[in-house]
């Protein structure tokens, strides 16, 4: 292998194309371990293939929703169930539950949207997000009537791989609560999460 010590390459005058490597190149590498790769202010950088490990990627991206209503029993904790997928990128959504991937740890946003209706007025309702069986966020809810209503609760989470992410329902002093199925996949009942590029 031989030695090229130079301080400039340019192309010859009166062409505007510099080609590094042709039809025996598999890899070209610049620079070494420490060193800085520097594009100076004005330059563009074009990609027309693929472009690997430059910053990050907000996947794995769940969005799930029911496919029929749910009843939960008053004075009770009852997970949530979301049996219908409508994007996992990652195959890390199962059993009502998000684990995150190998290699797959950091920050992550979790938003959970509920449409209910408790049978009683003046019922509690809580929203949790559990992290590890824990409850990590939680949004309470007292019915003025028995009207229709969402509840909403969302946050950011530090989360490594192999940890898990569900959501459960809990209504108090009233009857049974019915969670409505999204027929629309747009704004009802869901689980969105995704990991946030840091």
């Amino acid at each position: 292998m031989s030695k090229l010590e130079t301080n400039t390459i340019d192309t010859i005058s009166g062409t505007n194309t510099l080609q590094v490597g042709d039809g025996n190149v598999a890899t070209i590498n610049l620079g070494k371990s420490g060193d800085t790769i520097n594009i100076p202010s004005g330059a563009t950088i074009t990609n027309s293939g693929t472009a690997n490990n430059f910053g990050g990627a907000n996947t794995p991206i769940v969005r799930a929703v029911p496919s029929a209503n749910q009843t939960v029993s008053y004075n009770s904790y009852t997970t949530i169930v979301f049996n219908t997928e409508i994007v996992d990128t990652d195959n890390a959504f199962a059993s009502n539950t998000f684990t995150v991937p190998s290699g797959k740890g950091g920050k992550y946003f979790v938003n959970v949207q509920v449409i209910s209706n408790d049978a009683t007025a003046g019922a509690l309702e809580r929203l949790n997000i559990k992290v590890n069986g824990s409850e990590k966020g939680s949004g309470n809810y007292w019915k003025q009537n028995n009207n229709d209503h969402s509840l909403i609760l969302s946050g950011i989470f530090d989360l490594s791989a192999g940890d898990t992410v569900l959501a459960t329902y809990f209504t108090y002093a009233g009857g049974n609560s019915t969670i409505y199925k999204d027929s629309s996949y747009a704004g009802g009942t869901c689980i969105d999460i995704f990991k946030l590029i840091s």
